[in-house]
């Protein structure tokens, strides 16, 4: 069964459909799918690296309610923490990209201030660190939080400092995490060289890469040329949002004129793969493109569902990906939105389709070698950190 060509492929931009997906171990263990689930508290308890997580995305419901007082924001749909909670998932979970997007106005509404971005980062980090996460890339945008007088840097410097109590916290409860920052320009607007000032000016401080996100149909990354340019001539890391609503297009630009060393989602690759009823796939050339120079797949597979991506977790495309040995990750997007964590995101990948502490390992060292940190960082958080934790959890298994 042939793949057609990328120009015919690209007819269908705008559809959701993700072709035929076998649900599959990863290529080092073909048995898995046979495994039971994992348990939830060996999960939790696992090393677990994130690389795509909004800021503005995993806010608690009931900070959400006390910063709405603290700052005079009205427009909450409740004021119950738990009702709240409830309507960000439900509202969420439209199967549509652009209703999706629609439910940050509420969080972005109470990040305005900088008290409200230092203990919005400093909650995200302990969120994280309690999860199990040992190395986070948590992104913002920068030009969503100034409508109060804050400035471009000065919300920078917020969330930086906040990361950092946070990290302080979570040390003092038994927990290590290290969380660094992306920022993300939108691609509806016009300041995305700006925000890519910002990446250089602060990478070494906690910034280690630059990113766009917002609606992708009609929003081609390459609007953004002036930005990549100037990031690749500064050596700073970029990843983009691209193949999450809109298809092949989208990661084509990305990756053939925007330099981009990641895909945010990038899920819908596997519309230029093929899949015969044996279950033997064929690429088309943008897939062998991106497979061949292991170019990340940063997959959410909850907010894939919600947003129309992947018909459900079962018939996640990240089953097929991974058996084809694309560099696949596993993140949370929104946590909040998804009513999510990695360890739900884990588990919800174990439960269909039997992968077991191998493929977490797996999962997770793919994650720390797309990381935008530096190798020897990577390096020690692979030999010191995530290695030893799997083997110390293996060997409770047996």
């Amino acid at each position: 069964m042939g793949v057609p060509a990328l120009t015919e492929r690209y007819r269908d931009g705008v559809s959701v459909e993700t072709g035929p997906v076998h649900p599959s171990a990863t290529p080092r263990d073909p048995s898995a799918g046979q495994r039971a689930a994992l348990p939830e508290d060996v999960v939790r308890r696992a090393p677990k690296v994130l690389l795509h997580d909004h800021l503005d995305g995993g806010l608690r419901p009931a900070t959400i309610i006390e910063l709405a007082a603290e700052t005079g924001y009205d427009a909450l749909p409740t004021t119950d923490v738990d009702e709240l909670g409830r309507w960000f998932v439900e509202a969420a979970d439209s199967g549509s990209l652009v209703r999706y997007l629609e439910t940050f106005a509420h969080t972005v509404g109470v990040m305005q201030t900088h008290a409200a971005l230092v203990r919005v980062a400093a909650e995200c980090a302990q969120d994280l660190a309690a999860d199990g996460v040992v190395y986070a890339e948590v992104r913002f945008a920068p030009e969503l939080h100034v409508t109060r007088g804050l400035s471009l840097d000065e919300v920078v410097q917020a969330v930086l400092e906040g990361f950092r109590l946070g990290e302080a916290a979570a040390t003092a409860a038994g927990q290590q995490i290290r969380v660094r920052a992306l920022l993300t320009a939108m691609r509806t607007a016009a300041r995305s060289r700006e925000i890519a000032e910002l990446v250089v000016d602060y990478r070494d401080q906690g910034v280690v890469g630059f990113d766009i996100a917002g609606a992708e149909a009609g929003f081609p990354p390459s609007r953004h040329l002036d930005a990549f340019e100037y990031l690749r001539g500064e050596s700073c890391h970029i990843t983009i949002h691209a193949g999450e609503a809109f298809g092949l297009p989208s990661i084509h630009e990305a990756v053939a004129f925007c330099g981009c060393e990641r895909l945010g989602h990038g899920v819908r690759i596997v519309d230029d793969i093929a899949v015969g009823a044996d279950g033997e796939a064929s690429l088309g050339r943008l897939a062998t493109y991106v497979r061949d120079l292991r170019i990340p797949l940063e997959l959410c597979p909850s907010s894939n569902v919600q947003t129309g991506a992947a018909a459900s977790i079962a018939e996640h495309p990240i089953g097929l990906l991974a058996r084809l040995r694309f560099r696949v990750t596993v993140n949370t997007d929104n946590r909040l939105m998804s009513g999510t964590s990695m360890t739900r995101e884990m588990l919800l990948l174990s439960e269909a389709f039997g992968w077991g502490l191998d493929e977490m390992a797996w999962l997770t060292v793919n994650a720390l070698k797309s990381s935008f940190i530096n190798f020897d960082e990577r390096l020690a958080l692979i030999d010191g950190v995530v290695k030893p934790g799997y083997a110390a959890l293996a060997a409770e298994q047996t």
